[in-house]
């Protein structure tokens, strides 16, 4: 059984990895062109690092990122999967939106010209005295009652044989 700091850095490796994995759009697809070939979803889960949630693991992951500027909330973007194994289309969607990043401009004078994602936040301020802040949260869930079952069952029994075992 992995340790749960490994299984929290699956999902988060899983949740920042997933408009990759994601189905390109069916407009996208008719742009590639026929040489495009789709790979085997049994592929796909030996690539995936051997993740799985066959015993009823249920894992969440939600991210958020707001930058105050002077006590005032000027930016938010965030996401919420419930259940990262079953993470619709749309959910999907708005992570890969979340990962095109933020751009907060404070005062006047400031250019920026994106190209690509961002992936993060950019702030951008020509005023002098600001308390800027950018925060970021993280909150991944693990749904462990049956494994602390499991090993609650098992560390008993252990018990139990320890005791009929000795004098």
């Amino acid at each position: 059984m992995h340790s749960p700091s490994l299984k929290i850095l699956l999902v988060a490796t899983l949740a920042f990895c997933a408009p990759a994995l994601a189905a390109p759009p069916p407009d996208a697809m008719a742009t590639l062109g026929p040489e495009w070939i789709a790979v085997d979803p049994a592929l796909l889960d030996d690539m995936r690092g051997g993740f799985t949630t066959g015993e009823g693991m249920a894992l969440s992951f939600g991210i958020e990122r707001a930058v105050f500027v002077n006590g005032e909330l000027l930016a938010t973007t965030r996401v919420q999967i419930p259940d990262v194994a079953r993470m619709s289309a749309e959910q999907a969607q708005a992570l890969d939106s979340f990962n095109r990043g933020v751009v907060v401009q404070i005062g006047g004078g400031n250019t920026f010209e994106q190209a690509g994602n961002l992936n993060g936040v950019l702030i951008q301020n020509t005023l002098d005295g600001q308390d800027i802040r950018a925060l970021t949260t993280v909150n991944v869930g693990v749904d462990t009652l049956q494994a602390f079952q499991d090993l609650n069952t098992q560390t008993t029994l252990q018990n139990a044989m320890v005791a009929a075992t000795t004098p």
